[in-house]
């Protein structure tokens, strides 16, 4: 088996890692053995020379094996992630927290997979917390979650434990404004292993890499996503304010091109519309949202959103025919009573 250090070696060379190799190379990273310097290394090397989407699935592959399982397999096959990698840096409100309270209303099996905000002030975990989430529950109680619910929201740390021995070294990369394989991973290791996924991506360039990943996965059908602002900036969402990159995988493998909020029909916002906060204000927002007083783009792009869910899963044959049961849900009541609904089911 190659050392981590040999493997670095190869990085170097430009040369692209077997599956054998990635296995034995996260199987160095999770092990406490294994010299923190040495990870770095070969993190650093492996970003360097570009993160292949073969090495990205394999990198998932080996890391959703090591995942605890919270016993959901029974919803899997008719169940979707909506899920962004983070680090776009946008600013933008959790748009996929809201999106997955739609389907959910709508009667779509949905597991989130995600976290506490690293790169923002308020991430998916922070959100769904504060609307009645427990983010401590356990797989028995997350599998009645989706029964009653027709939601569960997997917190990240609680599922991944090789991810222990790891840390210290992605916080010691992203101090000095380093990206790693795991900046991406997250999506791609959600321990419900759902049939289905819309993925928001945080660069342009990576959106045919990870939805090529994901196919490599066995994803059945979703689509990756990345809404590009200008001047360089972009977020990990399908927006009404911005162009669409969008990539299709599995079932509509044959999406591929740019979306604007103009092809469904809906005006196109300015990206001020998106923006959201901390917490407290997140919270204030939903709310706003929930009252049809927010500003018109971020309902818009919610309802958007959730209209392609519905579509990705199948429930609609196009992303317009989605577009109104979505809104309807969103703003007559539903939503609010499926937030109802979480915050009775999860009460100590």
């Amino acid at each position: 088996m190659s050392s981590l250090t040999e493997l670095t070696t190869q990085l170097t060379q430009a040369l692209e890692l077997r599956p054998e190799q990635i296995e034995a190379a996260a199987a160095s990273l999770a092990s406490p053995e294994v010299a923190d310097a040495a990870k770095a290394d070969f993190l650093t090397a492996l970003s360097a020379k570009g993160e292949t989407a073969g090495e990205v699935a394999g990198f998932a592959r080996a890391f959703r094996v090591r995942a605890t399982d919270p016993g959901v397999g029974r919803w899997s096959a008719e169940a979707i992630d909506i899920v962004g990698t983070g680090g776009d840096h946008a600013g933008g409100f959790n748009i996929s927290s809201l999106v997955v309270l739609t389907l959910a209303s709508a009667g779509v099996k949905v597991m989130k997979h995600g976290n506490r905000g690293i790169t923002s002030k308020c991430g998916s975990a922070d959100l769904l917390a504060g609307l009645g989430v427990d983010l401590t529950a356990s797989p028995e109680q997350l599998q009645r979650a989706l029964d009653e619910l027709n939601f569960a929201f997997f917190f990240a740390p609680n599922y991944h434990p090789a991810f222990k021995h790891i840390a210290p070294v992605r916080k010691a990369l992203a101090a000095r404004g380093q990206r790693s394989v795991f900046n991406i991973l997250g999506p791609l290791i959600n321990p419900g292993r759902p049939a289905h996924i819309l993925l928001g991506v945080f660069s342009d360039a990576w959106v045919p890499r990870l939805a090529a990943a994901l196919e490599n996965l066995g994803t059945e059908s979703g689509l990756a996503v990345h809404g590009v602002i200008g001047d360089g900036r972009g977020i990990d969402e399908l927006t009404t304010a911005t162009r669409n990159r969008v990539r299709g995988l599995g079932r509509l493998r044959d999406q591929d091109g740019v979306w604007s909020a103009a092809d469904f029909g809906l005006p196109v916002s300015p990206f001020a519309d998106l923006l959201g906060g901390d917490v407290a204000a997140n919270l204030a927002l939903t709310d706003t949202i929930l009252d049809g007083k927010a500003p018109a783009g971020l309902a818009d792009t919610i309802i958007l959103n959730a209209a392609v869910g519905l579509w990705i899963c199948g429930r609609v044959p196009d992303v317009r025919s989605g577009l109104a049961q979505a809104k309807e849900l969103l703003l007559g009541g539903a939503v609010r009573a499926k937030i109802a609904a979480t915050k009775e089911f999860f009460r100590p």
